[in-house]
């Protein structure tokens, strides 16, 4: 993980897309920083977790609907022109339709960070003290290696632990805890 320096100029979006194919970039107040995109997995626990809650919340599928559920969602926030969290959800009544061009200008309430060797320390030190900062009320911490989601919620503008979930458990936790989430299927590797 590398940060550009402290400079008299905030990061822009211009050097995000200055960066090279194959680095991920975000400008959290002002810095830029950069990392390797995802890999196996931590792109199936991203994916799988994104599709288990998207269904019943983003789509009403078996569930009670009422949120988008995004990938990957450019978000643009004061002295912030690009947060990217690896999932992140919005109340429909908060957040009536997704702009089709350009950013999503709404903070998330809700976000998903999975853990990766390039990304854990950056996400603690950097990414959740932010969005802690910006008033998301619920951050989830999916750490594959570790084969756990830790839940937290925003009280008195800091993330406080609420539950932990492990191995092969089902989830239920909020805001999503109309629905069980099997957790197996996040760990899976191959046959």
């Amino acid at each position: 993980m590398s940060s550009a320096a402290r400079e008299r100029t905030p990061a822009t979006y211009a050097d995000l897309e200055a960066l090279p194919p194959g680095v991920k970039g975000e400008v959290i107040e002002g810095v830029l920083y950069t990392q390797p995109r995802p890999r196996g997995g931590h792109a199936i626990a991203s994916s799988i977790l994104g599709r288990r809650i998207g269904d019943p919340f983003g789509d009403g599928i078996g569930g009670p609907g009422g949120w988008w559920i995004l990938d990957e969602p450019g978000i643009e926030l004061p002295g912030s022109p690009e947060v990217a969290p690896d999932i992140a959800g919005w109340r429909r009544e908060r957040m009536p339709e997704v702009p089709d061009d350009g950013p999503i200008t709404v903070v998330p309430d809700w976000v998903c960070e999975v853990l990766s060797p390039s990304n854990r320390t950056y996400d603690r030190r950097i990414k959740f003290p932010y969005y802690a900062k910006v008033g998301v009320a619920y951050l989830w911490v999916v750490d594959p290696p570790a084969r756990t989601v830790e839940i937290k919620k925003l009280i008195n503008g800091h993330f406080s632990d609420i539950a932990v979930f492990a191995d092969d458990e089902f989830l239920r936790a909020e805001p999503f805890d109309a629905v069980e989430i099997p957790l197996s299927p996040l760990w899976f590797r191959g046959p």
